[in-house]
């Protein structure tokens, strides 16, 4: 099938929805209403840690990206102060996108425009003016929702390339007795941070992946999901459904609807608790880090039933 990344973004776009000063996109769809039913949702008192370690073993092999680096600044050692104390100090360094992260609003654009219109020259050496992750600064919180594809499929994980359709989707969602709605966070596991853990090979996770194919938008519209999240890298399957173009997805859910995306996810111990109870919602917690202007944010959400 041939797509027209241009033409569905168009028919999902969502610029102007929200005023013409927007700068958050469909996290605007987790209402006060919503955050208030989702803390419902928490019964057990269960949390599952969603994110990857922040280590040298990460997933990066590599280039653009590294694996974050800690160094020791203080170690106690060789401090004199008076009576008994010491400390310890650390600092990290590393790309803010290197494992479980955040992609903001301005991490991706085509046409020279950002989501809502803004100008993609708006990008430059000091950050993002517009679009900038700090925006979701009081979020993302809500209902969660886990849509286990690898399971469904009966598979530890999908192969590499697997394009996710809607028919999946929904065929999880009638699998698990679970349904997608308005404002909700939608999280899908494909399998692929199991493999990773498995293999450990980083050349291997990052050189392409299972993920949703470039119909899933109009599903995600036509369901208001204010924010998606996966155990893969970029969401999308890769190598993509369109020839010449890199990242469509990307494209059409960042730049003309305005989601911010979650990936390097570990959703392997949520999942096997769901399967094990049947619940499939939960309170999801996973604000960015407050980085002025920046493009994305390293992230620990959590997931509470």
């Amino acid at each position: 099938m041939t797509y027209d990344f241009r033409a569905i973004g168009k028919k999902v776009s969502n610029w102007g929805r929200w005023g013409t000063d927007d700068e958050k996109g469909t996290t605007n769809l987790i209402t006060p209403e919503r955050i208030i039913a989702a803390s419902k949702l928490v019964r057990t008192g269960k949390v599952f840690d969603l994110g990857i370690p922040f280590d040298a073993n990460g997933p990066q092999p590599g280039g653009g990206r590294i694996n974050p680096v800690r160094l020791m600044s203080e170690t106690g050692h060789d401090q004199h102060y008076p009576g008994a104390f010491h400390y310890a100090d650390d600092y990290v360094f590393m790309p803010l996108q290197a494992a479980s992260q955040w992609d903001g609003l301005a991490h991706v654009f085509y046409d020279d425009q950002l989501y809502n219109g803004f100008p993609s020259s708006d990008v430059g050496p000091h950050g993002a003016k517009h679009c900038s992750i700090d925006k979701q600064a009081k979020g993302i919180i809500g209902r969660g929702v886990l849509l286990d594809i690898a399971r469904l499929k009966g598979v530890k994980w999908l192969e590499m390339g697997y394009v996710i359709t809607p028919a999946d989707l929904d065929a999880a969602c009638a699998a698990q007795g679970v349904t997608v709605g308005a404002g909700d966070i939608l999280l899908f596991r494909t399998g692929w941070r199991t493999k990773f853990v498995e293999d450990k090979d980083a050349n291997g996770f990052m050189a392409g992946e299972p993920g949703i194919g470039i119909a899933c938008c109009e599903w995600l519209r036509e369901r208001d999901v204010a924010v998606i999240g996966s155990d893969n890298w970029a969401i999308e399957a890769l190598p993509g459904e369109i020839d010449g173009e890199l990242l469509p997805v990307h494209m059409v859910l960042i730049r003309d609807m305005g989601m911010t995306l979650g990936e390097i996810l570990d959703l392997d111990e949520l999942a096997a608790d769901c399967a094990s109870d049947g619940v499939w919602e939960f309170l999801l917690s996973s604000p960015p880090i407050k980085f002025t202007n920046a493009v994305g944010s390293p992230i620990n959400p959590l997931a509470i039933k």
